[in-house]
């Protein structure tokens, strides 16, 4: 493994878990997005656990390649999600803030299969 594959992978994981921690104490420049999307207050648990998941997933694939692919896929997965649901709200605006958590993703998850 690269030093640039493990330097991209921690900056994704990190970002990920910055956006899960924020989901966890429902920072409002959070939880009003998330709002006036149409998401149910009620699944901020699960969203922020799925974003920790993923961080902890990206990390642990340092060490175990398919780990880290799987978490990879699926926070891919995750903020393509986010995408279609900003989308479908028709808050154009807000598109590039889930894919500015996904690019990372994106580079580590590719960086790891190249490798």
């Amino acid at each position: 493994m690269s030093t640039t594959c493990a330097v991209v992978t921690l900056v994704a994981a990190a970002m990920v878990a910055f956006s899960a921690v924020s989901v966890f104490l429902r920072a409002e420049w959070v939880v009003k997005p998330i709002a006036d999307y149409g998401i149910p207050m009620a699944w901020l648990p699960w969203l922020g656990t799925a974003k920790a998941a993923g961080a902890l997933g990206l990390v642990a694939g340092l060490f175990v390649p398919v780990v880290g692919a799987v978490a990879g896929i699926a926070l891919v997965l995750y903020f393509a999600g986010a995408v279609v649901t900003v989308v479908r709200a028709r808050w154009y605006t807000h598109i590039p803030f889930p894919l500015m958590y996904a690019a990372p993703v994106i580079g580590a998850l590719a960086l790891g299969l190249a490798a």
